[in-house]
């Protein structure tokens, strides 16, 4: 096995097998709305916004989009850092009572850091074509900056914590500087590398009216940038904001309702491996991207080569050089070659977070829902100024949780 994983081959690795999750059948699963929250130039929500009511907006609008209502809603997914301890341990019931979704057949609280939105899709795909439910509302809501909440520090050093977080290990972030620190030295990649990833972010960023950050960045700005936990500095960071979205999931027995064309899902898979970074097997790969790829690529039938666009949770901007490799696009430490010149900003051939991503965008804690709205706005074609000029077909969004930890990876398409 570590023979395999040292000597990558994309040929082996994503052997595509025809063997789909069903999508010739005539009910399928496929998202028809989504909508995301508005954020100010302070990266906050409305003032007079809550962790719910956010949520409840962007259920309104993405219902509106999709033609749906909810009254039609008996499935709902909902994951958040919000009301722990307290009410917030039973997100899925809060939000039934607070949205007046009445009696719904199947709900899913996963929770498996930032990654948990693309799991939720997952299994609200596997429950709408068993025929469990019908139509599943996936939310999010977070007032993390306007109510300083994100506090990593606080937590207690128990289970497999008390062996990092008591030597002093700063959380995520040290964790994520390790993975950077060893696949600096192991495949000679560099922290202008990392620099390049955060640049094009901010030129996508620059084109999305709902990001936060919009002033111009350079590579020196990001490499001379305050150092966090080295050799990540500030800028290689993700956002700390505000923020919530909404994803509606239906199936083509209800297709005369759609205002927008079906996005179906060709291909899914999950992953695990360990909660503390002392545990993970191999730190400068990341193993959980490359099995739960895999999966997904075999049950789409498709290959890296046949993806168009590419969302992926960019929580540090070595996630994203790691992710680059795991999810086949490119060779294992060949990462730092890929991206090169501004092969993933807008002016590249390879179009990678389009709206900017957790660097640029925004980052209210927890993001792989909205690279699921962003790759259905892309395929809608709505995308205003940064719409990519070639049809999008094929996208595969991709999240991690966690201190990579967890992985999911979903492609998506405009053809069943």
């Amino acid at each position: 096995v570590m023979q395999r994983i040292a000597n990558p081959s994309t040929a082996v690795r994503f052997r595509s097998e025809p063997h789909s999750v069903g999508r010739k059948g005539l009910r399928e699963p496929c998202i028809i709305g989504v909508s995301d929250a508005k954020i100010d130039d302070r990266g906050c929500v409305s003032k007079l916004s809550s962790v719910l009511s956010i949520q409840r907006e962007c259920a309104t609008e993405a219902l509106k989009k999709s033609g749906l209502e909810f009254k039609d809603i008996d499935g709902l997914a909902v994951a958040g850092l919000w009301g722990m301890p307290g009410p917030g341990v039973m997100q899925p019931n809060v939000l039934t009572e607070y949205l007046g979704i009445k009696y719904p057949k199947w709900l899913d609280g996963t929770n498996t850091g930032g990654s948990a939105f693309l799991f939720h899709l997952n299994h609200a795909y596997q429950a709408i074509k068993s025929g469990v439910c019908n139509n599943v509302l996936i939310l999010y809501g977070s007032t993390q900056k306007s109510n300083r909440e994100r506090n990593f520090l606080n937590r207690p050093a128990i289970y497999s914590s008390q062996f990092d977080m008591i030597a002093g290990l700063p959380s995520p972030v040290g964790a994520y500087a390790l993975a950077a620190q060893r696949h600096i030295y192991k495949y000679g990649s560099s922290k202008k590398t990392l620099a390049e990833i955060a640049v094009a972010a901010r030129k996508w960023a620059l084109l999305n009216e709902n990001a936060y950050k919009k002033d111009n960045l350079t590579v020196e700005d990001v490499m001379q940038s305050s150092l966090i936990c080295s050799p990540l500095g500030k800028l290689d960071c993700c956002l700390v904001t505000d923020g919530g979205g909404a994803v509606v999931v239906s199936n083509t027995d209800l297709k005369e309702k759609f205002k927008f064309p079906p996005i179906y899902i060709r291909g899914f898979g999950e992953s695990s491996s360990h909660s503390s970074i002392n545990f993970v097997e191999n730190i400068e790969i990341l193993e959980v991207a490359m099995r739960s790829s895999k999966i997904a690529y075999q049950q789409s039938g498709l290959k890296p080569n046949n993806i168009d666009l590419a969302m992926i949770y960019d929580s540090f901007t070595i996630t994203v050089l790691m992710s680059l490799e795991a999810l086949g696009f490119c060779e294992i430490g060949e990462g730092k070659e890929f991206i090169t010149n501004n092969n993933i900003s807008p002016e590249g051939n390879f179009p990678l977070n389009t709206n900017g991503g957790g660097l640029s965008y925004c980052h209210p804690g927890m993001y792989s829902i909205f690279t699921l709205i962003e790759a259905c706005r892309q395929m809608w074609g709505v995308c205003g100024r940064r719409q990519v000029k070639k049809e999008i077909i094929n996208a595969l969004c991709h999240g991690t949780g966690g201190v990579l930890s967890s992985a999911a990876s979903v492609i998506l398409s405009k053809d069943k």
